[in-house]
């Protein structure tokens, strides 16, 4: 009876192993997806002079977001449930109020992947793909700024779609935002924040990826950093959820310096996560910093360390598995500020 007690639980204990590993590997096998050959791809079309700079509202701009669409369509994503394709319109009107702008109309894309359990919580992952235009005759392409972001997003994106295809779909949903406007005042962000397809109080937490592709005056000998803002402004269990999985998944050195609330630059302030946090949503930045050529014509493909720019989209990419398939959305436990 021992022996047969002693097998009974060594059995179960090699089945529970077992169990736990098979739960364990999908998340590698589809960070693995995440590539810098796929990245450089996609950047050096989105970052080309033939987007010239990707002004918000221009010809440019609207031709990178037919870019993206497309790829959205090669991959078998759809445009969000209650929206009609992958375009919210954003009005010249909305965006002109503020600031002196003398914008036209453009647009936000969206591209969702439903969840399997819980269809109505929305995990949002963001990036802008706005970029400042033509300047002078010379084409400001943006290539980090946020074109890094940008197709950081369709990796991300690839990556949860193949999952759900072999049977390990996120529990939530996510919304895929590439928003524009931003380089003019956060237009694109401020108008989904004031006119969500999916409520707000249904949105668990927004990703933001801006600038993940290069390194900063401050890191000069290394690239494996990655700048963390905002985690831990409205929720704890968000700033433990980015930690654990760069620990487990991706080890780079999150560096906290410009989530100081008197850091002088104001960086938290200054991207797309802004108008999600400002509405109560627990939000994280991910940024590289400033660097030489940051606004300048010389923001090029060719300057992009896809390495750094691969392994920070991995951790985009491992938060988001946990906040979409977590039992619970991350608590809210500090007061907005």
């Amino acid at each position: 009876m021992i022996k047969k007690v002693l097998l009974l639980s060594v059995l179960i204990g090699i089945s529970c192993t077992a169990q736990n590993k098979t739960k364990a590997a999908p998340i590698q096998k589809y960070l693995a997806t995440i590539t810098q050959a796929d990245l450089k791809k996609h950047l050096t079309i989105v970052a080309s002079d033939e987007m010239e700079g990707r002004d918000t509202g221009t010809e440019g701009q609207k031709k990178a977001g037919r870019y993206l669409i497309e790829q959205y369509k090669k991959n078998g994503i759809s445009f969000p449930d209650g929206a009609t394709d992958y375009y919210q319109k954003v009005p010249a009107e909305f965006m002109n109020t503020r600031y002196g702008s003398k914008l036209n109309d453009s647009e936000n894309i969206w591209a969702f992947i439903k969840g399997t359990e819980k269809p109505d919580e929305i995990l949002v992952i963001s990036a802008h793909y706005d970029h400042v235009g033509v300047e002078n005759g010379d084409v400001y392409n943006g290539a980090d700024d946020d074109g890094s972001g940008t197709v950081a997003l369709l990796e991300i994106a690839q990556a949860f779609q193949l999952a759900k295809k072999q049977g390990h779909g996120p529990k939530r949903s996510i919304l895929i935002l590439h928003v524009t406007g931003e380089e003019h005042g956060l237009h694109g962000s401020r108008f989904y924040a004031k006119n969500p397809l999916f409520p707000l109080k249904n949105t668990i937490a927004d990703i933001n990826i801006d600038m993940i592709g290069r390194r900063d005056f401050d890191h000069p000998k290394t690239n494996n950093y990655v700048y963390v803002i905002g985690a831990d402004r409205l929720s704890s269990q968000l700033h433990d959820i980015t930690v654990a999985a760069n620990e487990k998944y991706t080890k780079l050195d999150l560096d906290f310096k410009y989530n100081d609330k008197k850091d002088p630059n104001h960086f938290y302030e200054r991207s797309d996560h802004y108008n999600f946090a400002k509405n109560g949503i627990p939000s994280v930045f991910l940024f590289n910093g400033v660097h030489e050529d940051y606004h300048k014509k010389t923001d090029e493909v060719s300057k992009i360390e896809f390495d750094a720019l691969a392994k920070r989209t991995q951790l985009a990419f491992a938060m988001a598995w946990e906040l979409a398939n977590r039992p619970e959305r991350p608590i809210v436990d500090k007061p907005l500020q």
